[in-house]
């Protein structure tokens, strides 16, 4: 049976509005749950950047299955035929674990959304951004450049991420397939990213789809995933992921300021083991190991959202922990 906190619901209620839905579980059984009016577990949500970690996720399996022999291949292997600028001496060494961690250096200042999303192949477009004279190493958070990875992983596994998702992934945790999105200009861009309901993953004109952001799962969805990762890639005696890739995406790769990040995974260092995948708008996956502790929040989009991670370590945890 569900527990339903009247203190928690009254507190989501009044502080964070904007939550679509959450299903927080421990030791695999739920314990909590909230949806707002008309929303159910099943109801898609655009994860935003989530998005990221579910894709790392996709880059165990490719390890697992041998598509990506190892993230210290270089970035480059992937695209023998691209065309090196003149004076570009940083990108042939960068390895596919910089673009994991975010320390790999790249050709901007600010984030290049318009040049990106604007061009016919989004994958090229944030290649020709990669590079230049920035240090190797140094914590760069990047969502549009971070499409390198999907065209990297499409050429390893000679399908669009979203196919392989649904075949390896997504099918055996009993995730509904997901189809590819097509976005034409700036306002359905800014529509989407606001308000996307149909389950889905955006693409580019080439049919690369985006490992930044762009996925719409449910509540429900990513409590799949997330037992999964809790589970050390096992999922109903079947394998899917390798425990050492579990380990290594959700411990410390790179920092930024006192925030640490794994590989496309944010890490909670408040709280030992503890990880968590975060989306622009407020949604959110946190996950407690050591307590079996996991918590899914799917949100509608605001600028700002009150911070999930707060909610999750001064009230979520301490409950589920407590009571459960």
């Amino acid at each position: 049976m569900n527990y339903v906190n009247e203190s928690i619901r009254d507190l989501i209620s009044s502080q964070y509005p904007n939550v679509a839905g959450l299903i927080a579980t421990r030791r695999g059984k739920v314990a909590l749950e909230y949806f707002a009016p008309g929303i159910s577990s099943q109801t898609p949500i655009h994860l935003s950047s989530v998005t990221k970690s579910i894709f790392s996720m996709l880059i165990g399996v490719a390890l697992k299955q041998g598509e990506i022999q190892s993230i210290e291949q270089r970035v480059l292997e992937f695209f023998p035929d691209y065309a090196l600028k003149r004076g570009e001496k940083t990108l042939p060494h960068l390895r596919i674990k910089e673009l994991l961690s975010m320390t790999a250096p790249y050709k901007f200042k600010s984030e290049p959304y318009t040049r990106i999303y604007s061009s016919h192949d989004w994958t090229m477009a944030s290649l020709d951004l990669l590079g230049g004279k920035g240090e190797v190493g140094q914590f760069k958070y990047t969502t549009p450049a971070l499409h390198v990875l999907s065209g990297l992983l499409s050429k390893a596994t000679g399908q669009c991420v979203a196919d392989y998702a649904n075949k390896a992934l997504f099918a055996p945790l009993g995730i509904a397939h997901v189809k590819s999105i097509t976005l034409n200009g700036r306002q359905q861009h800014l529509d989407f990213t606001r308000s996307a309901r149909d389950r889905g993953w955006v693409a580019d004109p080439r049919g690369d789809n985006t490992p930044g952001w762009g996925l719409v799962l449910s509540t429900s969805d990513l409590i799949r995933l997330a037992h999964l990762y809790l589970a050390n890639g096992i999922w109903e005696g079947q394998r899917l992921l390798p425990s050492t890739w579990i380990h290594q995406s959700t411990s410390e790769q790179s920092r930024w300021g006192e925030r640490r990040y794994g590989y496309l995974w944010w890490l909670m260092p408040d709280i030992n083991n503890g990880y968590c995948a975060l989306g622009d708008g407020g949604n959110a996956l946190l996950i407690s190991p050591n307590d079996e502790v996991v918590v899914a929040i799917t949100s509608y989009f605001v600028p700002r959202p009150k911070d999930r991670v707060t909610l999750f370590t001064e009230h979520l945890l301490p409950l589920l922990v407590s009571e459960f």
